[in-house]
């Protein structure tokens, strides 16, 4: 009804336009997955090319250097190959090498010490740093073994390595990841005669785990028992490399932004009522204060917690009261659901009873009135005094208690099967059975005897539903 279809064709063989994709092929989802792994085991393999030819240096670090000094101004030289950082003792340790070039200076057999025209020293040498009297090192060449085969003395570093310790100042140390370090220092060389050999030059190696170390050295002496005795000075700056500032500021960014989930955990919190939605945000909440410690252990070469590190003050500290504040919050939270709820259980519900409706009481037959006698007047209810419900302190009800609780149908169906009108004799004992339009006009006539009888009924009537009402 009210609508139209194709003649000769159902319903269900309607046509189906073809839509275009636009030049867009769709990717299904072991497509996207097979992309996914190709470009994941590529982002390895690029990665783990950089560890191609580590082993193998194109140029050695001090190559260049010892050239240069063998060629224009040969003599001795100290080499720092290892500088290792302790922020925590404070120290720095330097391992030292003794290299000599020249061919004044240089023991016979020995030359290549890195790749280069130099090598070890061919006097004995005691090693001052620091204006100490004790020596940091002897060296002594006779101590170098041969190769039988060849008769060349062995290239054994160990034997031409020293260590020396240095105070570090660390009060710059708080400021971690951009402490900086300076560490200034001299060394002296003597031979066996006592007598100050000078130091050409000294280096160290620029990067090592953790820093970045600059080395300047320059010529120097000092006075002893008033005779100048040539030294040389150097002064290392240790910086942290930008890698490192780049991911420790990155784990400092991430742990503040785990802060900030725990507090939109609570916003998100204070709108649920369900404890078991809100019990997952204190789930997350919790973890993330699991979390933020290990991620601030995971900064490399991070100072210790009692450090008293700037970063600890603008970042580990605040993050971990904040978060472990709002995890007390969520579970305050829950604690006052669970508090609603069982005050909700222990309140009794109010239950409404309803009201026993007794049947109206039966009215006794009426009598039979005289013809000569008038009607009798209507019972007039009792009249009740406006003052009782001020008095008994209740309220006025317009309408029954059944009425406002919406049982007025059952009220109905109780009046009908309680209540009978009876039924009225004849004074002739003939019963005049009259249809609904004679009853109607019976009540406008002015006859006495139905008149009466009826104008009797209606004030019982009246009278009855006037009672059940109250």
């Amino acid at each position: 009804m009210g609508g139209t279809s194709p003649i000769g064709r159902s319903r269900g063989d309607a046509v189906h336009l073809h839509t275009g994709t636009g030049g867009v092929v769709p990717l299904q989802n072991v497509t996207i997955l097979i992309f996914a792994l190709i470009f994941s085991l590529l982002f390895v393999l690029a990665l783990s090319c950089s560890f191609l030819g580590g082993d193998e240096e194109d140029d050695p670090l001090f190559k260049s250097m010892l050239n240069d000094i063998a060629t224009n101004d040969p003599g001795v030289v100290l080499l720092g190959e290892n500088v290792d950082v302790d922020v925590n003792e404070p120290s720095i340790t330097i391992s030292w090498s003794l290299v000599a070039c020249g061919d004044s200076f240089e023991l016979d057999g020995s030359s290549g010490v890195h790749k280069s025209q130099c090598g070890l020293p061919s006097m004995a040498l005691w090693i001052y740093a620091d204006n100490s009297p004790e020596p940091i090192a002897i060296y002594e060449p006779s101590a170098i073994p041969y190769i039988r085969k060849t008769g060349q003395r062995r290239s054994i570093e160990n034997l031409v390595r020293f260590d020396s310790d240095h105070t570090l100042d660390v009060h710059r140390a708080h400021l971690y990841p951009f402490d900086t370090y300076l560490l200034p220092s001299t060394l002296r060389a003597v031979d066996a005669s006592n007598t100050t050999v000078t130091i050409q030059k000294i280096s160290t190696i620029e990067q090592v785990t953790s820093f970045l170390v600059e080395t300047s050295d320059f010529e120097s002496y000092e006075i002893i028992n008033g005779t100048q005795i040539p030294t040389r000075d150097f002064d290392l700056y240790v910086t942290r490399p930008g890698q490192l500032r780049f991911y420790a500021l990155l784990l400092f960014g991430v742990n503040w932004m785990l802060t900030h989930v725990t507090i939109a955990h609570i916003l998100l919190a204070r709108r649920l009522v369900d404890i078991k939605s809100m019990t997952k945000h204190l789930v997350s909440a919790f973890a993330i204060v699991l979390i933020i410690p290990q991620l601030r252990k995971s900064m490399p070469d991070s100072p210790a917690l009692d450090d008293g590190a700037l970063i600890d003050y603008i970042g580990f500290i605040p993050q971990m009261i904040i978060s472990a504040s709002c995890v007390l919050a969520i579970l305050l939270l829950i604690m006052l659901r669970e508090y609603d709820e069982m005050e909700g259980k222990q309140t009794p519900r109010q239950t409404t009873v309803r009201p026993l409706l007794l049947p109206p009481p039966r009215p006794p037959p009426p009598r039979i009135p005289k013809a000569s006698s008038k009607p009798p007047p209507p019972p007039i209810p009792p009249r009740k005094s406006p003052l009782k419900p001020f008095l008994l302190g209740t309220k006025v009800h317009t309408r029954s208690i059944p009425m406002e609780r919406g049982e007025a149908a059952c009220v109905k169906d109780e009046l009908n099967a309680g209540f009978v009108f009876p039924s009225i004799p004849h004074a002739n004992g003939v019963i005049h059975h009259r249809s609904r339009s004679s009853r109607s006009r019976l009540g406008t006539t002015g006859l006495e005897g139905p008149s009466g009888s009826a104008s009797g009924s209606k004030s019982s009537r009246s009278a009855t539903l006037k009672s059940v009402k109250e």
